[in-house]
């Protein structure tokens, strides 16, 4: 049979339904619609009748239920099946898998035979299907669970297969939406948590049943509460502030009366129980009670409004401030009205506005604003009996100090000094023109605070406008001055306007000051000749540019805003620049400038800085010179001084020698050695006033070492208990661990014993030393308190109970020959050489005094990596150091006394030797065929060539040679950048010959 709509196409066969279900030669006609597979399955067809009885059973299923039979899998199917199949029903009946689903059929093909061929059924749960809709409305998407099965005859062969796909879309969508839901409530939950934690939203619960407080960690940091501490209504009411305590009580009391039962709501501030901060709390609660109307339990929630209230004082202070001072005229009555809102906005104990002398560091204060009882400031004081931070505010900081007791900058007899002035917290603005400090506005309170940052901008805010208050208000003053004699002249009888009109003609003309007319556009309309004299510009050229051309280009901004200022405020300003002259200079200028009546035009005066600055410099030459007249003082006393003292050596070393001649010459050898010790004792002296003098000049000749401070100090406990004498008790302690430092140890023992003997004459009745090391590090806060940089240091502190100094003596300590010892028993050079030795060393030297109770002295030395070498002994080495080799030593130096005393020792070692005076000498030598192995020079040489170039020059012949400077100081000559470079060494005048010896040997050894 043919029928176009059941043909196949393609390389598909054409499909016969009589192939399928019809016996031989059996026809039958294909009826439309779903009734045409009930006839194939009716009892003519080929099947079995118990598998034709399966298939009706399946045909009449309310599920989607189709056959999929034959070699080309052609589609029977059910009424629930058109669903799916959509517009494609009903041509799809008896048609080809690969004609129904075409677009899918490459993926569907293979689980069709697999199932076919015997292989697993194929199963799909929820599987989404897009489909066209029946009534041809589009397309749709539902779910199916979709199965494959083979449907077998009773011979067990595969007839056809079953394809079952029971429609879901119902339960899916259902799921889903449950899933959105719950998805959606999630959210909602967490972004509610999100906002109250960004809210800063606390919760609270009073159980009065259980007597219990419920409090988050949130709402326990608005009481400064930790968050695993326990709290308890105690915490509550004591954490509340007490000028809080008795309103928030009251609101809580009726918030729990069963007869009024209103909301709790109400502002309080706290005061932290662990950090004592305060802070402004807005708590809100509604009381729940049980049937007996008794209430059982209080709840709500509380907010952080700390800025809010911060905020809401700052501008009610602003209002206040700007009411308070709106009618006054009066520079002292605006001040005092400003320090009176701040008093009263922060509950301090006094405020007040002063001026500032910068280097006298006094303040003086015509008034201030104090609470009752308060003692005022008015009057003059001396900032530095106050503390410490003096500095800080003239560079410029805030300076705020929560309490005096324990702030470094006030502690100890600054703390007393500022309690007793009721003052035990402050906050102090500096203003600064010029760097240089002008004025302060000052806070103080009685009892300690910690100052918040919205306290100190509040502060600073009040400085800033007041000081520009009252600047304006002087400018006034004198604007009103002005204007008063101005008026006084203007009532003067008019037989005189003529005279006084030229009279300003005539100021105008000869006035010293820049005169000059201008508008707010930038032109000048008039300029004095003045302007001419000043600057150099002609009235022409004034007149045709605009006055900002004229101005640096730094400096224009700032000078425009003041000028448009003082157009919208119509009051006078001043303000300082730098105007151009015409051969390319420029000039600081100080303007005065006014508006004129008109609205479109303003006066201004200038004043030529040039011979302020001029002032300036002499000042600064005069003090040049006062320094240098003070530094020649100092130079005439220590020439004599070095010539009382080298004249009493010089005598000792003479006698002895004159003795010893004598002696020799009587035959009387047993009193030689006697002499001979008093002329060596004497040559030490020497030695060590040299020594002294060039620490103080810092140009001593150092020797450092890594050393350990603590086995320096204990080697020298019996040279300084025997020093001090039994009326002083040492004490000594060490730190362990203790850093190494690079130090001359010589000079630091030096050091040492000169502080210690200090210390004893300041204890004139007897008292306790006290020599303490340790490690510090110091960081740049630290660093510049103390003026020290930043970094790893060692310390050795030497510590009296004697009758300390005061600040005046501490500032000269250091200072050479200054000296609070009687004359004879000071020469003011200990702590000099102290100080200097100290800073050689890269080190740093501190005194802290405080008079009737003692003195510290704190030396820093840097840290230094590595150990301590054990010392040598030097006497047990020097035995049997003698020359190896022949070697040859060329000694250079023009005293003939010191080049025979080293020549001598060389020789006594068995070294060949070769003298020279100066330096061509030696140098003829080391460019000669001789054997030179070391060379030995002084530094400070005649005709010509110090040590240094003679080295140099012997090097170039001779690149290894082992050169050896000798000088009675380290000259800059002989270093490289701070540096001997490899192969040379410094020994310096006067050195012990053995000593001296040993090193030559070691050093040509190698």
């Amino acid at each position: 049979m043919a029928n176009e709509n059941m043909s196949g196409t393609g390389s598909e066969e054409a499909f016969d339904a009589t192939s399928l279900f019809a016996g031989p030669g059996e026809t039958r006609e294909l009826a439309r619609g779903l009734d045409w597979a009930k006839t194939l399955l009716g009892p003519t067809t080929g099947w079995s009748p118990a598998l034709r009885t399966m298939a009706r059973t399946i045909f009449d299923s309310p599920f989607p239920i189709c056959l999929w039979a034959g070699p080309h899998f052609c589609l029977v199917y059910n009424d629930s099946y058109r669903r799916i199949l959509g517009v494609k029903h009903p041509t799809s009946l008896g048609q080809p898998g690969s004609v129904v689903w075409a677009e899918i059929w490459d993926g569907l093909r293979a689980q069709f035979e697999s199932v076919r061929a015997g292989g697993d059924p194929v199963y799909f749960e929820d599987a989404p299907f897009v489909m066209a809709r029946l009534d041809g409305g589009g397309m749709e998407t539902a779910w199916f669970n979709y199965s494959l099965s083979a449907l077998r005859d009773e011979d067990g062969s595969a007839a056809a297969v079953l394809n079952i796909t029971p429609e879901t879309t119902a339960r899916v969508i259902l799921e889903r939406r449950l899933t959105e839901e719950q998805a959606a409530l999630a959210t909602s939950e967490e972004r509610l948590r999100l906002a109250v934690d960004n809210a800063d939203v606390g919760l609270w619960n009073v159980d009065l049943v259980n007597d219990r407080l419920i409090w988050p960690p949130r709402t326990k940091a608005m009481f400064g509460i930790s968050p695993d501490v326990p709290v308890s209504m105690e915490d509550f009411y004591n954490g509340l502030h007490p000028a809080d305590r008795e309103v928030t009580t009251e609101a809580f009391q009726a918030a729990v009366d069963p007869e009024r039962r209103p909301l709790y709501d109400v502002e309080y501030r706290t005061i932290g129980k662990e950090d004592g901060v305060e802070r402004w709390v807005a708590a809100k609660g509604r009381a729940a009670f049980d049937v007996s109307g008794r209430c059982v339990r209080v709840a709500g929630t509380a907010v952080d409004i700390t800025a809010r209230k911060a905020a809401e004082i700052r501008r009610a202070a602003l209002v206040d401030l700007a009411q308070a001072t709106r009618d006054l005229e009066e520079p002292g009555d605006i001040a005092h009205a400003a320090a009176e809102v701040l008093g009263r906005t922060f509950g301090s104990s006094r405020v007040g506005y002063a001026a500032i002398d910068h280097d006298a560091e006094t303040m003086h204060t015509d008034r201030d604003w104090t609470a009752p009882g308060v003692e005022t400031l008015a009057g003059d004081l001396s900032m530095r009996d106050y503390g410490s931070f003096v500095d800080g505010m003239k560079r410029g900081e805030l300076i705020f100090v929560e309490d005096v007791r324990s702030d470094s900058r006030t502690a100890g007899p600054a703390a007393k000094a500022l309690e007793g002035k009721d003052t035990r917290a402050f906050v102090v603005a500096p203003i600064l023109e010029q760097r240089r400090l002008v004025a302060v506005f000052f806070v103080n309170q009685a009892e300690k605070r910690p100052w918040s940052a919205a306290d100190l901008a509040l502060i600073k805010e009040f400085a800033e406008r007041t000081r520009v208050a009252v600047e304006r208000a002087r400018g006034e003053q004198a604007l009103r001055e002005s204007e008063a004699r101005l008026r006084e002249l203007n009532e003067t009888l008019e037989v005189q306007v003529e005279a006084r009109s030229a009279e300003r003609d005539r100021l105008w003309n000869l006035s010293q000051d820049m005169l000059a007319r201008a508008d707010y556009s930038g032109m000048m309309s008039a300029v004095s000749p003045s302007w001419t004299q000043v600057l150099g510009w002609s009235e022409e050229e004034l007149l045709s540019r605009g006055y900002g051309t004229f101005m640096h280009p730094e400096d224009e901004p700032p000078t425009i805003e003041a000028i448009a200022r003082m157009a919208e405020t119509r009051r006078p300003a001043r303000f300082e620049n730098r105007i151009a002259t015409s051969d390319g200079r420029w000039k600081h200028i100080e303007w005065t400038v006014a508006p004129e009546m008109d609205g479109f035009n303003f006066i201004a005066v200038g004043r030529d800085l040039s011979h302020v600055r001029a002032r300036e410099a002499e000042l600064e030459q005069a003090q040049d010179a006062l320094r240098q007249s003070q530094k020649m003082e100092a130079v005439g006393q220590l020439t004599g001084g070095i010539a009382h003292d080298f004249n009493n050596i010089l005598a000792g070393i003479s006698g002895s020698l004159d003795l010893m001649q004598s002696r020799i010459g009587q035959g009387r050898f047993d009193e030689l050695e006697r002499y001979l010790t008093g002329a060596q004792a004497a040559a030490k002296r020497a030695a060590a006033l040299t020594h002294r003098l060039l620490a103080f000049s810092r140009r001593q000749t150092l020797e450092p070492k890594p050393t350990d401070i603590d086995r320096l100090v204990a080697n020298m406990e019996d040279l300084v208990r025997r020093t001090v004498g039994p009326q002083t008790a040492v004490y000594i302690r060490g730190f362990a661990g203790l850093w190494c430092t690079l130090v001359d140890p010589n000079q630091l023992e030096n050091a040492l014993l000169n502080l210690c003997i200090n210390a004893r004459d300041a204890m004139p009745e007897g008292g306790t030393i006290s020599i303490e090391t340790a490690n510090r590090t110091i960081d740049r806060a630290a660093g510049s308190l103390r003026e020290i940089p930043a970094g790893d240091y060692v310390s050795l502190a030497v510590s009296d109970n004697g009758v300390g100094m005061t600040p005046e003596v501490v500032k000269r300590a250091f200072e050479p020959f200054y000296t609070t010892k009687p004359i004879g028993l000071g020469t003011g050079l200990g702590l000099s050489m102290i100080h200097g030795f100290v800073n050689q060393s890269g080190g740093h030297i501190r005194i802290h005094s405080t008079v009737g109770q003692g003195t510290s002295v704190t030396i820093f030395l840097p840290r230094h990596a590595n150990v301590e070498a054990v010392p040598d002994d030097v006497e047990a080495q020097i035995a049997g150091l003698e020359a190896g080799g022949g070697e040859t030593v060329l000694v250079i130096d023009d005293e003939p006394l010191v080049r025979m005393f080293v020549v001598e020792v060389l020789e006594d070692l068995g070294y060949r030797t070769i003298e020279a005076g100066d330096g061509p000498e030696g140098l003829k030598v080391l460019r000669s065929d001789a054997r030179v192995d070391l060379l030995i020079t002084d530094v400070g040489l005649p005709n010509g060539m110090n040590g240094r170039q003679v080295a140099d020059a012997a090097r170039e012949s001779r690149p290894g040679l082992k050169v050896m400077f000798v000088t009675g100081y380290a000259e800059t000559a002989v270093l490289n950048n701070g540096h001997l470079d490899p192969g040379m060494q410094i020994v310096t005048k006067p050195f012990e010959m053995n000593v001296f010896a040993k090193r030559v040997r070691e050093f040509i050894a190698s």
